[in-house]
């Protein structure tokens, strides 16, 4: 016996040494890619050396004797730190996922391939005028020159995940820059899934009622619209749960969970200074590490500082010396979806409003790592590239013998939307800035500006030119083959809403309806929420004037304007009604709830019982209401629609029809239903939180995980790779925190501000900013989320313009010379 336990320590202490080992070389040759930012390196591909200077939180000030060899830099410096998400991204836009991962990425491959993304790139590279393309390509240098140092110097593959997921490294390419902006665009629009959504939830809801639960923005209302099994025949009304999400590594998103931002300007007259200020949030999915990137760049034309996405060579947000400018969502209607009429004769035609014409059709392979490649044959109508059926669940509305198309102005060839950028990142002024704007087809967003004197804001991106006359308004799929459907090319930039220099000296945007207009010059039917603007408007009526410092406290307010609308509506009944309730009945708890929310301002504190309380209820409310009329459909309304509530507790037109339970012989009231689903809450509540509401907290519910893409799936690895932390905000505040809306974890921040930054023009060199994880991808730099803790308590970091400021503080300068 003695014998046994003496080899089995030996084995154990063998295992041990062994992983120790294991450890310490993984971690050697893992740290090999970690750059050194102090290094002088011989590069090629340069006209003269590079200085990049890195201050405290690694964001680099690049200086060079011309732009072409300040954009190598800045391709240099973002393959430092993000090469393997700038290759993942170019892989994705490629279609060519598969050939790494296998074939759990092969729906979204299949779907890059369909939408053309990576050739329409590369035929795109010609319609870029020349300082654009320069730029391209001595950005492209410096990625590569990046690699190359990476090869030559066995600097650990240049990334981690290079080791766990092997393959070739082609250089980089100008396509590649355009082609990651595409997938942006896919990543920014979720007009497919909302015209499906709307056309399913017709099929099973009548029409009025349709208007509660996809409500239009407050303002004009709009005629009714034909019901979509009239349109289509053949379509058959379906309960099942839409599932948008592709492939892994997909870039869809689920309706609602495309990009959304926040953007305020105010004038001189506004400003407590006397100089323009300007606050800017835009928000997307929470990854590790974030999509945006800080950096400067000193051009010939000054310095730009601000917001950059690794792979793409401009400051997309940011400022100069001169002018400021921040981007949010517009919510475009910018693409429709059609349904194409096959030849019953010959499926390889479709009807067109001359009558039949042949499908164009090219043939592409996708090679998938240890599996046979798949051969896609490619089609494209009149109208844009045909789409199967499991793509965006739009077989669920295309009936037997048809086809879907998508119609887009991001497909559009001469699409010249990096020069657009290239260009404002130029400007001097605000009348510049505009110009360039023209330039911009896709994706479609709302461009903020303040100079040294005025602000402005201007709709960007390419307007589709509809039929008046069009059957559906673009709200649903349409006809392909009825001429009043089709587009007639687009409207010029001058259609797009534009405001310059407004009366009240205030300027600003939350994605929400930002003009009247009737269809077809509408710019949009569906726009992001009501409930931020509300409160945004409210926060600037309060000043006469403003500082940077009330324009940070209005970019980080917590307070829900839906939270105080929607309790007295729904609690109203509710609310000291009946005697006190014997202490562990459920409706002592009840009691207990609605004391707590009655003293209750609305701010979603992470600290606080009562945001996890109402976001319960209002959850649990909603899918109470609809589920009978939509059932496994109702999982698509996880999340609260504001409106939706409030129509139904108002009754508005008839609205509170919604609180009769359609299979139950009596009928129910809305408070009876509210009392209802308060109670449902507050169990699920006390078997997740414990029986004491006074001990939850929305910050336990409310906790943001920066996934990372690839790592974050791999057990064990995604402790260590994936940020988590608690978080104050909600669904509809200003410092958004939008929630998942699925089980296990309903209420997780999956959607935030990836980037926040406001500059104020009195003094410029008080401007602040901050990303929400760190600068570098590399998850044993200590730059990989030191951002982020900054991030979650509402702190930013300062950035100069001043070069001898950055020099000052730098951690690392690495200068280049030319080979």
């Amino acid at each position: 016996m003695f014998t046994f336990f003496r080899w089995l320590l030996r084995i154990f202490t063998a295992l041990a040494i062994l992983a120790v080992i294991g450890v310490g070389l993984s971690y050697f040759f893992l740290s090999r890619s970690l750059p050194d930012y102090n290094a002088r390196l011989t590069v090629p591909g340069l006209e003269a050396p590079v200085e990049i200077v890195r201050n405290t939180h690694n964001v680099p000030h690049i200086f060079g004797e011309s732009d072409e060899d300040v954009f190598f830099g800045l391709g240099f410096a973002h393959a430092q730190d993000r090469l393997w998400q700038m290759m993942l991204l170019r892989r994705t836009a490629q279609g060519r996922l598969s050939e790494v991962f296998g074939p759990r990425t092969l729906r979204t491959d299949e779907l890059m391939r369909r939408l053309d993304i990576y050739p329409l790139a590369q035929r795109a590279v010609t319609a870029q005028d020349a300082e654009t393309r320069a730029a391209l390509e001595a950005y492209s240098r410096g990625i590569n020159a990046w690699v190359q140092a990476v090869n030559e110097g066995a600097r650990g593959r240049g990334a981690p995940e290079f080791f766990l997921f092997p393959g070739e490294l082609p250089l980089w390419q100008p396509a590649d820059s355009l082609a990651v902006m595409k997938v942006m665009a896919v990543q920014l629009s979720d007009q497919i899934q909302r015209e499906v959504q709307r056309a399913r939830t017709s099929l099973l809801v009548d029409p009025e009622r349709l208007r509660d639960l996809l409500p239009d923005a407050p303002g004009r209302g709009v005629a009714a619209l034909p019901d979509y099994a009239t349109l289509m025949p053949g379509v058959r009304p379906s309960r099942d749960p839409l599932r948008f999400a592709g492939g892994a590594l997909s870039p869809i998103r689920d309706v609602g969970m495309a990009g959304a931002s926040n953007a305020f300007a105010a004038a001189p007259s506004r400003s407590a200074a006397g100089g323009t200020l300007l606050a800017n949030d835009p928000h997307l999915g929470l990854t590790a590490p974030s999509s945006m990137y800080l950096a400067r760049l000193e051009l010939s034309s000054g310095g730009v500082i601000g917001a950059t996405i690794p792979g793409i060579p401009a400051v997309l947000m940011g400022r100069s010396d001169h002018l400021g400018w921040g981007l949010t969502s517009s919510y475009m209607d910018d693409l429709d979806v059609f349904i194409e009429r096959l030849d019953p004769e010959d499926p390889q035609r479709y009807r067109t409003p001359e009558g039949w014409a042949e499908f164009e059709t090219r043939r592409s392979i996708i090679r998938v790592k240890d599996d046979a490649p798949m051969t896609l044959t490619l089609r494209w109508s009149e109208n844009g590239p045909i789409l199967p059926g499991a793509h965006y669940e739009l077989g669920s509305v295309t009936p037997p013998g048809h086809v879907a198309a998508i119609a887009w102005t991001m497909l559009q060839e001469d699409n010249t939307s990096m020069t657009g950028a290239m260009r404002l990142m130029r400007a001097r002024s605000i009348d510049e800035a505009l110009k360039a704007g023209e330039l911009v087809t896709a994706p479609s967003q709302n461009l903020m500006l303040v100079d040294n004197d005025r602000i402005a804001m201007q709709t960007l991106g390419r307007m589709p030119r509809r039929d008046a006359d069009h059957l559906t308004e673009g709200r649903m799929p349409a006809a392909g083959w009825v001429a009043e459907n089709r587009w007639r090319g687009t409207l010029p930039y001058s259609a797009n809403p534009r405001f310059v220099e407004p009366a009240g000296g205030i300027l600003g945007n939350t994605n929400n309806k930002i003009l009247d207009r009737p269809f077809p010059l509408h710019v949009s039917h569906d726009w992001g929420d009501t409930q931020r603007i509300n409160r945004w408007l409210r926060l600037m009526g309060m000043r006469e004037v403003h500082t940077r410092d009330s324009f940070i406290e209005a970019q980080l307010d917590t307070v829900s304007q839906a939270a105080r609308t929607l309790l007295p509506l729904v609690a109203a009944d509710l609310w000291f009604s009946g005697e006190a309730a014997p202490t562990g009945t459920r409706a002592h708890l009840r009691q207990q709830a609605l004391n707590l929310l009655a003293d209750w301002n609305g701010e979603m504190n992470e600290h606080l019982p009562e945001p996890l309380i109402y976001a319960a209820w209002m959850r649990e409310l909603q899918y109470r209401l609809i589920r009978d009329r939509l059932g496994p459909m109702a999982a698509n309304f996880r999340r609260l629609e504001p409106v939706f509530i409030e129509r139904v507790f108002s009754d508005t037109e008839g609205a509170s029809e919604w609180c009769n339970i359609v299979q139950s012989s009596q009928r129910e009231s809305c408070t009876e239903i509210a009392q209802m689903a308060l109670d449902g809450a507050l169990v699920w509540l006390s078997e997740r939180y414990g029986p004491n509401p006074e001990s939850w907290r929305w910050g336990d519910a409310h906790t943001a995980t920066h996934r990372h893409s690839v790592l974050g799936e791999v057990p064990g690895l995604g402790f260590f790779v994936n940020i988590r932390q608690s978080t104050s905000g909600g669904d509809h505040t200003l410092m958004r925190g939008q929630t998942s809306g699925q089980d296990p974890d309903p209420f997780a921040n999956v959607h935030g501000a990836v980037y926040r930054g406001v500059y104020d023009f009195a003094d410029p060199d008080s401007s602040v900013f901050i990303i929400s994880t760190g600068q570098s991808g590399h998850p044993l730099s200590r730059h990989y989320d030191d951002l982020g803790d900054l991030w979650r308590r509402g702190e930013y970091i300062p950035m100069s313009l001043d070069p001898d400021l950055a020099r000052g503080g730098a951690v690392g300068i690495s200068r280049l010379e030319p080979r």
